[in-house]
């Protein structure tokens, strides 16, 4: 029989009504719904929720499923990169000494690669010692301490209690920073980035990218930001931090989603070379990699031991050696980056962190 036969046979028996069987009805009246009966009833309908939703999310996105197609470079070399401006800087922020060799390490990355925007960190007074504010400045960061903005909320995590303070970068206006480009400390610059001075736009981030189901993501890593200060934008985030509904746990970096979603320019992922990538694409990330220029050390940290304590100067070597292995040694590459640039660090600035050493802890 024919596909067509076949539709028009279903189609002619679809509404049949069987003749009475007087059998078949007397069972149908006595069958009863059981709790067993129930379980399974729910158990099978589960499975084919869970089937179908396994089914739906096996269709890859065009990142998980990246090649290497674009052979064109990310910048447009007619374009002209903005000339050096005292109104431009890059920032970082320590909030805690354990990240000053990070600060550091990354201040001498950004020497290398000759930016003309001056260099800022800001840093919390009350969370960090002379010697560890000392020791992060040495590569030609600005010091400059700000107030901490403390969590409006309980359940933020307790590695990122302080995070909030990254609102004081708007308030950098006061100081005559128009535009800036803001790195976390556990980050490394390997290209110039000047061009995004010119960006006419308030507020950049670069998508961010997850392990799990959400895979990469509309939201942003607020590991590098790049944004116009403005001390009246800052009035109004402090006010609306409390009163804004968003998930608390990922502290400022949740509030900036909700506060800049619609308006945030995403920027290309060579800004925000976020580890979890290379975890997630191994073969977006070897594209990525041959022309980056910031590479975020998201998920091992060669400069912190154990649960984000302080590594000794004398003992960095010993501790980027002991993260070798993580993950499988899937980040070998990116942690002898590490080693090299903090070489070279130690290497130029090895008599100004012996004087830091000298000063107080506390």
């Amino acid at each position: 029989m024919g596909q067509f036969s076949k539709l028009s046979v279903l189609r002619r028996y679809i509404d049949y009504v069987p003749l009475w069987n007087e059998q078949l009805s007397t069972a149908k009246s006595k069958r009863r719904w059981t709790p067993g009966g129930i379980a399974i009833g729910l158990s099978i309908f589960l499975n084919v929720v869970f089937l179908w939703r396994w089914w739906v999310g096996t269709t890859p996105t065009a990142l998980d499923n990246y090649q290497s197609l674009n052979v064109y470079s990310l910048l447009d070399p007619a374009v002209a990169i903005p000339a050096a401006s005292s109104e431009n800087a890059v920032v970082t922020s320590l909030y805690t000494d354990a990240f000053a060799t990070a600060v550091a390490t990354l201040g001498h990355t950004i020497n290398k690669v000759n930016s003309s925007a001056s260099k800022v960190m800001i840093y919390l007074p009350e969370k960090t010692s002379p010697r560890a504010v000392c020791i992060a400045s040495a590569t030609g960061w600005s010091a400059y301490p700000i107030a901490r903005i403390p969590p409006p909320h309980p359940g933020v995590q307790r590695h990122f209690l302080d995070q909030y303070s990254k609102l004081q970068l708007w308030d950098l206006e006061k100081i005559g920073i128009k535009s800036l480009v803001y790195l976390d400390a556990d980050t490394l610059v390997f290209q110039n980035f000047d061009e995004l001075f010119s960006l006419p736009y308030r507020f950049a981030a670069v998508p961010d990218v997850f392990l799990d189901d959400r895979g990469f993501v509309a939201g942003f890593n607020a590991g590098m930001l790049f944004l116009r200060t403005s001390r009246e934008v800052l009035k109004d985030m402090v006010a609306k931090i409390a009163t804004a509904n968003y998930p608390a746990e990922d502290a400022e970096q949740s509030f900036l989603n909700h506060y800049f979603g619609k308006e945030a320019l995403r920027l290309p992922f060579t800004y925000n070379g976020n580890l979890a990538i290379k975890k997630r694409s191994k073969a977006m990330w070897a594209d990525l990699r041959e022309s980056i220029h910031v590479v975020h050390y998201t998920l091992v940290k060669p400069f912190l031991q154990g649960d984000y304590a302080e590594v000794p100067i004398n003992k960095l070597e010993k501790n980027i050696n002991s993260k070798m292995g993580k993950h499988g040694g899937l980040f070998a590459d990116e942690l002898n980056d590490w080693a090299e640039a903090w070489a070279e660090t130690k290497e130029k600035y090895g008599e100004a962190f012996a004087e830091c050493e000298a000063l107080s802890s506390s």
